[in-house]
């Protein structure tokens, strides 16, 4: 089959799907990977490494595209008039890519008349089989660790305490709301900079967790579990959020780093931070939103912009946290791909089990249609 990777050219966007390590793997398979010219200078992968890992080297889109049988992004295909990476595929071809569903809709329509077999990465489940292609976890993992670090590079002072003849330095405190895969990896990296760390979440089961890492769970009690079925935190009632927003209050204040992750699937994220709660801060203090692609955590985050408040707290608004680490970013997400594509390609003389939970979790549009029960009432 031929597998086509394209350069990413959104804003912000410095991965790519495929690594030559990858592109070898599938080529050894007996598949054609074509690789847009410059798609992993942004990781640090040269055209020149692909073309040694036996794949092609192509610069014209339209041609290319046009007998490609599966596209491989990263994120959503641009379907802007100076490029359209939908118009030239063929009818029945697949999308593999992390197609943010939730805030592309309108992109259904588009899909579904090529017929494209699309399938959104982000979906995969959360069980055990799936863990070798879960992306979510992969750049989730990687974008805690960077939270941490663009933290440290704005922090005045050092993370750990250190004693010296002049005196003692006292540990940086850090706080982390939210403790999903992003949130654990915060904690750890904080640890082991040398701080004191606490973390907040609505689910009661991340508390063994936090304790794991040596971190102190800050608990609100709920009269209603804080996680949905498939392991993400859900929305919890208004008596709840009040009781929530005062111990996060409290706990601000005594607090030098915080870095936020509070993600709810197909919603805008979570307000967990006051302009009253900042106002509350110690000067000098870092907050790092990780979810201001989504709305923010912080009411004061703006996208893209480091804000600096009345009190000297710096907001840090940095989009797309894991391309800010590229290079092992694409690595593991380009793993994820191939281990996805295994149930994918064809096995032999036969073609992909349809009724794969994974793939049925998956696959937004198949043959014209919204087959994803989560989005056809609003796409058809």
């Amino acid at each position: 089959m031929k597998l086509v990777v394209l350069k990413e050219t959104a804003p912000h966007e410095k991965r790519v799907a495929l690594t030559p390590e990858v592109a070898a793997k599938l080529i050894q398979g007996g598949h054609n990977v074509w690789v847009e010219t410059g798609a992993g200078l942004g990781s640090s992968i040269l055209d020149e490494a692909f073309t040694k890992a036996g794949a092609q080297i192509f610069s014209d889109l339209s041609s290319t595209l046009k007998d490609a049988d599966i596209l491989l992004k990263v994120g959503v295909p641009s379907t802007n008039a100076a490029r359209d990476e939908l118009g030239p595929l063929k009818e029945g071809a697949s999308l593999v890519a992390m197609l943010s569903p939730h805030t592309h809709k309108d992109l259904f329509a588009r899909y579904n008349a090529k017929k494209l077999n699309c399938f959104s990465l982000e979906l995969i489940p959360r069980i055990t089989r799936a863990q070798s292609m879960d992306v979510l976890s992969s750049q989730s993992n990687l974008a805690g660790y960077r939270a941490v670090m663009e933290a440290a590079a704005l922090y005045d002072k050092a993370f750990p305490m250190m004693m010296t003849a002049a005196g003692t330095v006292a540990p940086a405190r850090v706080m982390i709301l939210g403790a999903g895969v992003a949130g654990l990896q915060a904690i750890a990296t904080a640890k082991r900079l040398g701080a004191i760390v606490c973390a907040f979440d609505v689910r009661e089961a991340a508390k063994e967790q936090v304790e794991s890492l040596a971190a102190t769970f800050i608990s609100v009690p709920a009269n209603q579990g804080g996680e949905t079925a498939g392991g993400y935190a859900k929305e919890m009632d208004d008596d709840y959020k009040a009781r929530q927003a005062q111990k996060i209050k409290e706990t601000l204040a005594t607090q030098d780093i915080v870095i936020t992750t509070a993600l709810i699937p197909g919603r805008p994220a979570p307000q967990l931070i006051t302009q009253d709660m900042v106002e509350g801060m110690k000067s000098g203090a870092i907050i790092v939103d990780m979810a201001v692609e989504s709305g923010g955590n912080c009411a004061m985050s703006k996208l893209g912009e480091i804000v600096t408040t009345p009190n000297h707290v710096r907001i840090v608004g940095h989009p797309n946290l894991p391309s800010r680490i590229a290079r092992d970013a694409s690595a593991l997400y380009a793993r994820n791909m191939l281990n996805f594509l295994g149930l994918l390609l064809p096995q032999g003389e036969t073609g992909p089990n349809w009724e794969d939970e994974i793939l049925q979790k998956t696959l937004l549009t198949k043959e014209g249609a919204t087959c994803h029960p989560d989005f056809k009432e609003n796409t058809q």
